[in-house]
């Protein structure tokens, strides 16, 4: 699926003649041809103002924890398309908020005021929406860890049963009863080395001499297949480490002689048990992925909306007197959307910033743009003559 762009754009309501929050929403769709995109009307409640330190202080950190909200979105995002393997198709199916496709979501957006009442202050939405990032991030990121650490168990226990035997278990392979067990003697120590069947006869040759201490015709093979044949071989113990080595450096492999109780039997059954919990934590990953992103998304879009209200008491002052729309568009087509909205309220930069008694306009604010330039207000891309975000949902 393309990637989505989206304009959040907040004006004055001054942009229309009659100052009705109505037909400013109407200016700024003719601003924006359909063609370039589609805007609808985004609704923001009102919040407690606080003092201006304040909000200048709430506009830094809702920047930063809006960084942190995209992080976590595209993080889960990344969990579920490995999960799914890939399958775009079926990714999107899961990239929902409340059942519902991202777009529809965003088209009619509602703040939750059941999770995040409006008359609490900004500072405290602010920690409530850090807080639940934090423990949607965490809770994710677990789960997908848990999956992966038995997804790499069943892997490396079914490569153990269908190898070759340089790598598979001995279990089904070797009898453990006709070999010498560690204890078994004081002074000698039985090592299995599974050598390359186009080595075997430079292993036969070598083997003795290789190290000190090798007891000689020790070598016996216990199994073969199209690419290895193990051996057996005897060798004193205080020369089994350099054995050992001098094997790895001829490129004959040694192997641990470690066996299952219960042998292959018990085998299978770990790999059904592996099989079997691979397949529960995949369902339990799948649905908190799920809805973990969409928690993410909404928890993004909520302080989006914190952003675009931080920012407009800012540059328009009170009481306040705006609109909001969000316009959805596309990368390619973005780019003719903003140059139509820059054409058209390019004008209202230093107009926007003060207001006289009777709410008209009053003349450009040269000092102040230049402080709201220079602290980063106007969205991301740099400084915006009206309030501006975009953001991309892929």
């Amino acid at each position: 699926m393309p990637p989505q762009t989206f304009f959040l754009v907040s004006l004055p309501t001054s942009i229309s003649p009659s100052d009705n929050p109505d037909e400013a929403l109407t200016t700024l769709r003719s601003a924006v041809q359909t063609d370039n995109g589609t805007t609808y009307p985004f609704n923001i409640p009102s919040f407690k103002i606080g003092t201006l330190d304040a909000l200048v202080q709430q506009a830094d950190d809702l920047a930063k924890l809006e960084q942190g909200c995209k992080s976590v979105v595209d993080k889960v995002a990344d969990s579920l398309r490995a999960l799914l393997e890939g399958d775009e198709e079926k990714l999107q199916q899961q990239k929902v908020v409340n059942d519902k496709p991202v777009e529809s979501y965003l088209q009619s957006f509602q703040w939750n005021k059941v999770k995040y009442r409006a008359d609490k202050p900004i500072s405290e939405l602010v920690d409530t929406l850090q807080k639940e990032l934090g423990a949607v991030d965490s809770d994710v990121k677990g789960k997908f860890s848990q999956y992966n650490q038995t997804k790499t168990a069943l892997a490396q226990m079914q490569r153990s049963t269908t190898g070759n035997l340089a790598q598979k278990s001995l279990t089904a392979v070797v009898n453990p009863d006709t070999l010498l067990k560690p204890n078994d003697s004081e002074y000698l120590q039985q090592h299995l080395i599974a050598v390359p069947s186009s080595l075997v006869k430079d292993f036969l040759k070598g083997y003795e001499s290789i190290s000190p201490m090798v007891v000689p015709r020790s070598a016996q093979i216990l199994a073969k297949d199209d690419e290895f044949q193990l051996w057996a071989v005897t060798v004193f113990k205080k020369h089994s480490a350099e054995f050992v080595h001098k094997c790895r450096e001829n490129r004959w492999t040694p192997r641990d002689i470690k066996f299952n109780e219960g042998g292959k039997e018990a085998e299978e059954q770990e790999v059904r048990k592996l099989e079997k919990e691979e397949r529960r934590l995949w369902g339990e990953a799948l649905r908190l992925g799920r809805t973990g992103y969409s928690d993410a998304m909404m928890g993004w879009i909520h302080v989006l909306t914190l952003r675009v209200f931080v920012e407009t008491v800012l540059r328009y002052g009170l009481p306040l007197s705006y609109v909001c729309g969000i316009v959805k568009t596309d990368p390619k087509r973005g780019k003719k959307a903003k140059a139509s909205l820059d054409a058209r309220f390019s004008d209202i930069g230093g107009n926007a910033m003060s207001r006289d008694k009777k709410g008209r306009p009053t003349k450009d604010d040269q000092g102040l743009q230049q402080e709201m330039a220079g602290a980063g207000y106007g969205g991301d891309q740099g400084y915006e003559p009206y309030v501006f975000y975009d953001f991309e949902v892929v």
